[in-house]
């Protein structure tokens, strides 16, 4: 048996460089102990990130898996987090552990938008595939799906006196939804365009939009049911045959049911300086500031007045039109009417000051803190989190009353990462250190702990490298200069003017003693490294000097030398590749094939294999002794940005646009591993010197370091791995099952088909078949015992019950279904043949009769009665289970509301105890009782009041 070649996994050991995600919000969070305002989340890719904005430190890391995070909602209790992700997933996290124990899966696309009861005991979420979802935090399981939106959702809010749930999509419609019948009862239909973002402003009594132009809409709710309960009942008009049909029918259409609950009429709007579509609006936890922002580096906050104060403005309003009036009565001996001041959406929701960030803003966040103080947080597109104070007294009337506030910076995170993307990556000599170059400055990283050694400001870099020695640094820059840097003291030692175009490519010559360059001005130009004294100082520095140059016909793309120094090769705009003699510059070879330009190459350590990368999403593999193509391979689905060999060996890594990292053989042309984890282009990579690491960039602003592990590769379970993946995606494009005989509605299950369900679906399936042979086994047994006349030993049981404990099968089957997640239940038991059904609601019965889990058998048995319901009933032989069914729910049921009721009266019993023991009563009661005093006493002003 012949040796075979073993491969070494590489896999995603860290993330960093990235501050924070565009495609997620920003949020305010509250740690253990910490401040109010003092710590941000952030998305990170796939993972969120809290920072410490004073310190400029990341204090916890929320871990994600494989998707990209798209949303983020902070709990009313302030000790969790839900996280929306690109699959269509929500996973809530513990702030104060970092685990996410609950997670819900149900829409098939990104998560856009999420929202809290006040409670915090169901969350709302909206996603892009159109639908809006209602979840059971506390049960961990979903309640409903809605339908209605064409589009996007952009906002959903919870209405939370009234039990209503308002949402807005890019459809243009904003609409209400009624979360008892669990239907859509309102649409708004006043927007032109996208409807952006929503607040709920004075108590649920105002709602304000933003959409794709520079207003804001303001509207006006009025809860009838409400109207009706505290006012005069109306009087009932009765039909006589006088009246008109069509007056009727015009009575009965304005008896609708959406008037029975709310009307929301338009109240006029707000216009905001911008022009463009607002991206995102917030109010702060008090309702007092809105904060928007469109797409440029200015945001504007505006001021929610209190009717108190409103009413301060109009006061003065009408003496200001009362005196003016007078004056015109006495310039003009005419009689002028009183002047009656109408309230605009003006004197309601007035402009207090805009912010001027450093960069265009992609989210906003804000908080109110004690002592008047407004704390306002912004994601910017370049990668930085800035924060902002203002200073706001309670007792301010209007702006107009008091001079404009001014917002102070007061923290700005960019040490950890980019502002633009990183175009260019290098290792030093020793593995330790990572060089990542970007539009504006480059930085040094240690590899170990990722934190950053040197920040120093440079041209917009395309190419670089660590000089011999790791001292200093040589870039490559678009504007076609080499920069030199010094690590120690982070200066820039040099700058030279080397090319008249673009520097696109840099190497290192393989005896280290130069370097040779290649530009967009078609020339290579060859580079010695010398020391000379310097100006100030005696002592010597480092510079380069230049000595050769090779004119072309083409632009150049990529250089490199051969490792035995005998070969230059030369990638040119023209798709092809030429080789000349390092020595003599004289034409050796040149290599045809690619049909777009070659954008990278490199060469194997024994100078034998040239392998390059095209933007025709190819790499062709060559021999570098007679330039013979010894494979194409279809590397990517769009161009290929990089390559390059680990050292000492013919495997190479590949990256290119389609967000993947590829490892391949070039002997054996085989692709060994995919890595993905990148969510936008890759644009470089480099691999250390060792082999061990591997470091990448993309357009996402992340840089991700991957370790070669210990564990083998085998390509036969990595193509299964694939055909696995491939089938989770089908599944997970399948249309979501359809309740049989129910036509699709508004309302559907919460939770989707994936492969977990399917898989928890099985087990369930062959839990019941082994709970089936089981009960034949014993059958047979007493069976035989009955015609031996005597009692035969037990047949041995199934070793699958014998290692859970010598559990019984019933007991089995209740054990399966209980280890299914609560979010899945309901289809993973949609999956199931009905043949299983008839079977599962005997034992459903034998489970209530032993008070087993009467919840969980309940939930069962009420789903699979609805989606069975006809072909249960026309079922003889169940009719008599059911009746058993029907019984002993009821009686249990009644059983378990009793204790409940046992239960929360021994907790009151207990509450009145202490408070008369303490002589303290608890606030909840205490602000019950005193809203109780209120509403006598309004009555009590009523009814003096219809006296008089």
């Amino acid at each position: 048996m012949g040796l075979t070649k073993q491969y070494l996994r590489y896999v995603s050991s860290a993330v960093f460089g990235v501050i924070g995600s565009q495609k997620a919000n920003i949020a305010y969070v509250t740690l253990r102990g910490g401040e109010k305002a003092r710590h941000v989340a952030v998305a990170a890719c796939e993972h969120v990130f809290i920072w410490d904005v004073r310190k400029g430190e990341k204090v916890l890391i929320l871990k994600g898996i494989k998707h990209e995070v798209t949303y983020l909602c902070p709990a009313p209790d302030g000790n969790h987090i839900a996280v929306g992700y690109e699959d269509g997933a929500v996973r809530i996290f513990n702030l104060l552990s970092g685990e996410s124990n609950v997670s819900f899966n149900g829409h098939k696309t990104a998560v856009t938008a999420m929202g809290y009861d006040a409670l915090g005991a169901r969350l709302v979420t909206g996603s892009r595939d159109t639908d809006v979802i209602v979840w059971d935090v506390i049960n961990e399981c979903g309640l409903f799906r809605l339908k209605g939106h064409k589009d996007s959702i952009t906002q959903a809010l919870f209405l939370e006196n009234h039990n209503l749930l308002v949402t807005s999509s890019k459809d243009s419609f904003v609409k209400w939804w009624d979360l008892d019948t669990q239907h859509c009862f309102k649409t708004l239909v006043g927007h032109r365009s996208e409807v952006w973002g929503m607040v709920l402003l004075d108590q649920e009594s105002r709602l304000l939009t933003g959409s794709a132009d520079s207003e804001l809409r303001a509207w006006d709710i009025n809860y009838l049911s409400q109207e009706k309960d505290e006012g005069e009942p109306k009087e009932k008009k009765v039909k006589s045959l006088l009246d008109d049909d069509d007056e009727a029918e015009d009575e009965a259409m304005d008896e609708s049911p959406e008037d029975r609950i709310l009307s929301c009429k338009s109240a006029g709007s707000i216009l905001r300086e911008a022009r463009d579509r607002v991206v995102s609006m917030t109010m702060d936890s008090k309702a007092r500031i809105l904060a928007c922002h469109g797409n440029e580096a200015v945001l504007e906050l505006f001021k929610v007045l209190s009717a108190k104060d409103v009413e301060k403005a109009m006061g003065r309003k009408q003496k200001k039109a009362t005196k003016k009036a007078a004056k015109l009565r006495e310039d003009t001996d005419q009689e002028v009417p009183e002047p009656v001041v109408q309230k605009t959406l003006g004197d309601e929701i007035t402009r207090l000051t805009k912010i001027r960030a450093s960069s265009k803003i992609r989210w906003v966040d804000s908080v109110w803190c004690t002592g008047g103080e407004l704390k306002v947080a912004l994601l910017l597109q370049n990668n930085t989190v800035e924060t902002y104070s203002l200073k706001l007294s309670d007792h301010q009337a209007t702006p107009r009353a008091t001079p404009t506030p001014v917002a102070n910076k007061t923290s700005r995170l960019t040490l950890a990462g980019h502002r633009t993307d990183a175009r260019t990556l290098a290792f030093s000599s020793d593995n330790m250190a990572v060089l990542s170059a970007s539009g504006d400055t480059v930085k040094v990283w240690n590899r170990s702990t990722l934190q950053v050694v040197r920040t120093m400001e440079c041209d917009y870099a395309l190419c670089s490298l660590f000089v011999p020695g790791d001292r200093q640094i040589i870039l490559g820059t678009k504007s076609g200069k080499l920069q030199l840097f010094d690590l120690a003291s982070g200066g820039l030692m040099e700058n030279v003017a080397a090319h008249e175009g673009a520097l696109w490519s840099l190497a290192l010559s393989p005896d280290q003693r130069g370097i040779v360059t290649g530009g967009a001005d078609k020339t290579v130009r060859f580079w010695d490294f010398e020391l000379v004294k310097g100006e100030e100082s005696e002592q010597k520095r480092l510079t380069v000097k230049h000595t050769r140059t090779l004119q072309l016909g083409e632009d150049v793309l990529c250089v490199k030398i051969s490792p035995n120094q005998r070969l230059l090769a030369v990638a040119l705009l023209d798709s092809t590749v030429k080789v000349f003699y390092m020595d003599t510059l004289k034409f050796f070879l040149s290599l045809y094939g690619h049909k777009l330009p070659v954008l990278c190459l490199d060469i194997s350590h024994d100078s034998t294999l040239i392998i390059t990368g095209s933007a025709d999403r190819n790499v062709k593999i060559w021999g570098l002794d007679f330039g013979d193509c010894h494979r194409s391979l279809f590397a990517h689905d769009d161009s290929v940005m990089f390559l390059q060999f680990v050292p000492k060996t013919h495997l190479f890594f590949t990256a290119g646009k389609d967000k993947k990292i590829k490892q391949w053989d070039a002997d054996k042309f085989v692709l060994i591993q995919t890595l993905e984890g990148h969510h936008r282009e890759v644009w470089t990579l480099a691999v250390s010197p060792s082999g061990d690491y591997l470091v990448s960039s993309s357009h996402d602003k992340s840089l991700r370091l991957w370790d070669r592990t210990r564990e083998p590769i085998i390509l036969d379970e990595e193509r299964e791995i694939e055909r696995e993946a491939e089938f989770e995606e089908s599944i997970a494009k399948e249309r979501e099952p359809v309740v049989p005989g129910e036509t699709e509605g508004e309302v559907a299950p919460a939770a989707k088909k994936t492969v977990e369900t399917v898989k928890a679906a099985e087990r369930i399936m062959e839990a019941l078949e082994l709970y089936r042979s089981e009960s034949r086994k014993l059958e047979e047994h007493k069976y035989a015992c009955e015609n031996a006349g005597k009692q035969l030993p037990l047949p041995n049981p199934n070793p699958i019950l014998v290692a859970f404990g010598n559990v019984s099968p019933s007991r089995y089957v209740l054990d399966v279904i209980k280890k299914v997640r609560s979010s899945e239940l309901e289809v993973s038991l949609l999956v199931l043949p009905f043949p299983y059904v008839p079977e599962l609601l005997t034992l459903f019965n034998s489970y209530l009769q032993g008070n087993l889990e009467v919840e969980l058998v309940c939930r069962c048995l009420f789903f699979l009665l609805r989606i069975h319901f006809g072909q249960i009933t026309s079922n003889q032989m169940m009719l008599s289970v059911i009746d058993q069914l029907k019984d002993n729910t009821i009686s249990k049921i009644r059983e378990i509301r009793d204790v409940l009721g046992f239960n929360s009266a021994a907790l009151q019993f207990l509450q009145r105890e202490l408070e008369s023991k303490e002589d303290v009563m608890f606030f909840a009661d205490a602000s019950g009782r005193l809203d109780e005093k209120r509403k006598k006493r309004r009555r009590r002003e009523r009814v003096i009041l219809t006296i008089v």
